[in-house]
């Protein structure tokens, strides 16, 4: 993604900046996504694994892009708290 729209683009619930995900965070958040039990902010349970991804700066909203278009709709974030083995050193 470019770095440009890196720049601009934002989560939609806290205003936080948001940068590419790294492929340790998509693969832990997709194993807990196979397990069946990962809810995004709509309460609707995530089937599909992440093939690639934005995340807050602070590393709690994970935020799907799908066929290259980033899906930064509040209800479609993903709190990385569901995720036990989450990577990231700023996840809380």
């Amino acid at each position: 993604m470019e770095k440009r729209l890196l720049d601009i683009l934002c989560c939609p619930t806290t205003r936080l900046a948001m940068r590419p995900a790294a492929r340790a965070e998509i693969e832990s958040i997709n194993r807990a996504i196979e397990v069946g039990t990962v809810l995004n902010a709509g309460a609707a349970l995530v089937t599909s694994p992440l093939r690639a991804a934005l995340i807050t700066v602070d590393g709690r909203r994970i935020y799907p892009i799908i066929d290259d278009i980033p899906v930064l709709l509040a209800d479609q974030a993903i709190s990385t708290s569901q995720a036990s083995d989450f990577p990231s050193a700023t996840h809380v």
